[in-house]
């Protein structure tokens, strides 16, 4: 058994116990009668980076939620690697379709976890995953294997945006300084098939309104007369895609990159069973652009889907009206390139152009960000390959994300370096869903694997 096989071993049940502490807060960043849970959270983070061997920890005030800071700095002289996690967490509603509750985590066997995993809210996203660093730093101080500095900066406002980041790194451009950033917030294949997360899709979100009479009208004194805001406002959605799902905005693809087909042929190597992805979410068939798999879909091609709608009557019984306002929710996911404030303006010009005499629209934009593409030539994706390759015996697939992580882009603006994303959850682990979970398999897993990415990032960073 090596060194940090020993060590996991050794210290397995107390890592576990430490993450269930972690998972009991119920830091709710969404909902504001959880402030004092998600304050405590950040403490008990700092505490936890000063136990693993951080030099110096801080809760660092922002107009929201304070971002933990923690360091270990050995030699100026050697390389940096940037720690980014979140202790937020998203709700957990619908809460009766839970198992068990929420912030009463457990442990249970699954058919993807024989071995166990934890069923609780940030289980997988991202309390587990990030608290992987933290004792991957405990591992390398104990052994004294920390081959480069380390820095961590966990912020507790990710799941609402992120809104304070940009503000905090811009007043803490040395603190932050560093060679490479380090993220756990993403998936891998499976648990034989590593992977390496190079690309993540940008968002805009947009929430619509479409507004007909001044008022609530009788549906049979009105009704062929007027303007139905509801029915207006499914056939403007319904026409933003073509009979092939392409999109139909002008200029939504002016900016969309065509992957060759060597790349999408090395995206292909990914194992991937339809008939199992559609058991697995209880549908009969694919659906979606034509022309592209099922995983270039959701992971290089840009989207535009309808996450709510409502409007009218919708109590229980019958209310026969005609409503004066529908309302929609719309996130476009968006490919590297494509720029979403550019695409927030395109989709704003454009539903207001389609809407007919007798209603009135208006497009409120949420919020956004940009795509990222990691480049698989850097010595960022070598260190993190050879890390791969090291504990699960086969080099990793470099796989494109359908999910957005807006900071990331960000933080190559600001902070002028490259980000890794070294994911250790899989696609069954439900999370932003009801019994969210993360295998213990894969949480010692990362522990044992992260370390790899310092000792590999240090040697082909200084040769």
């Amino acid at each position: 058994m090596n060194k940090s096989k020993a060590y996991l071993e050794e210290n397995k049940e107390r890592f576990l116990e430490e993450l269930i502490d972690l998972l009991k807060l119920p830091s709710i960043s969404a909902d504001p009668s959880y402030k004092d849970d998600v304050i405590a959270t950040a403490h008990m983070v700092k505490k936890r980076l000063a136990e693993a061997g951080c030099t110096h920890t801080e809760i660092c005030e922002t107009p929201g939620y304070p971002v933990v800071y923690g360091e270990r700095i050995i030699d100026e002289n050697l390389p940096t690697v940037l720690v980014y996690g979140h202790y937020d967490v998203q709700p957990a509603d619908p809460i009766e379709l839970w198992d068990s509750p929420a912030f009463e985590p457990v442990i249970k066997k699954t058919d993807k976890h024989p071995e166990g995993a934890i069923f609780a809210r940030g289980a997988c996203d991202d309390k587990g995953q990030m608290y992987m660093h933290v004792k991957a730093l405990e591992y390398m101080v104990e052994n004294d294997d920390l081959p480069c500095n380390v820095k961590f900066m966990i912020e507790g406002e990710e799941e609402v945006g992120s809104e304070n980041l940009g503000w905090f790194i811009q007043r803490n451009q040395e603190k932050l300084k560093n060679d490479v950033i380090l993220i756990s917030d993403t998936g891998m294949i499976a648990k034989d098939v590593p992977s390496i997360t190079t690309g993540l899709r940008g968002l805009s979100y947009v929430e619509v309104e479409v507004t007909g009479p001044n008022r609530d009208l009788h549906s049979g004194l009105y009704g062929g007369a007027v303007a139905n805001p509801i029915n207006i406002l499914s056939k403007m959605i319904a026409s933003l895609h073509d009979e092939n799902n392409k999109i139909t905005i002008p200029g939504f693809y002016d900016k969309v990159e065509e992957l060759s087909q060597v790349e999408r042929a090395k995206m292909a190597e990914a194992p991937f069973d339809v008939e199992q992805y559609k058991e697995s979410i209880g549908l009969h068939d694919i659906y979606g652009e034509k022309g592209y798999t099922t995983n270039e879909r959701n992971s290089i091609r840009p989207t535009l889907d309808v996450n709510g709608i409502w409007g009218g009557y919708i109590g229980e019984g019958a209310k026969t009206v005609i409503p004066s306002k529908a309302y929609a929710k719309i996130s476009m996911r968006l490919v590297p390139h494509q720029d979403w404030k550019e695409i927030t303006e395109l989709f704003q010009k454009h539903f207001e152009s389609i809407a007919p005499d007798g209603v009135y629209v208006k497009v409120k934009p949420h919020h956004g960000g940009q795509g990222y593409v990691t480049p698989i030539d850097g010595i960022e994706y070598k260190a993190a390959s050879e890390a791969y390759k090291e504990v699960f015996g086969k080099e990793p697939i470099p796989q494109r994300s359908g999910g957005s992580i807006p900071i990331v882009a960000m933080f190559e603006k600001e902070l002028k370096s490259k980000t890794i994303l070294m994911g250790f959850g899989l696609d069954s682990d439900a999370i932003h869903s009801p019994n969210e979970h993360f295998g213990i398999w894969n949480y010692l897993k990362g522990i044992e694997t992260i370390p790899f990415f310092y000792k590999h990032f240090a040697r082909l960073k200084q040769k």
